[in-house]
């Protein structure tokens, strides 16, 4: 058909993921904003999850395409 969802879906969470990893980086020295999670900082920790899924989906939907040219 010619639909494929792993463009946007990895769009998506590349941007969401770059976002939150930079948010992460720049509070990295407030240990308040931490104290909830045991001091971890869940926000860089998350993007960047979220970042390396997107990033893979991205390739995949590349590579996909790359497949059905002739």
């Amino acid at each position: 058909m010619g639909i494929d969802i792993k463009f946007p879906i990895g769009l998506m969470f590349s941007i969401l993921g770059l976002l939150l990893s930079l948010f992460g980086i720049f509070t990295n020295g407030n240990s308040e904003l931490y104290t909830r999670s045991l001091g971890i900082n869940i926000n860089l920790w998350s993007g960047l999850g979220m970042l390396t899924f997107g990033l893979i989906m991205l390739f995949l939907a590349w590579k996909s395409k790359k497949a059905k040219t002739p």
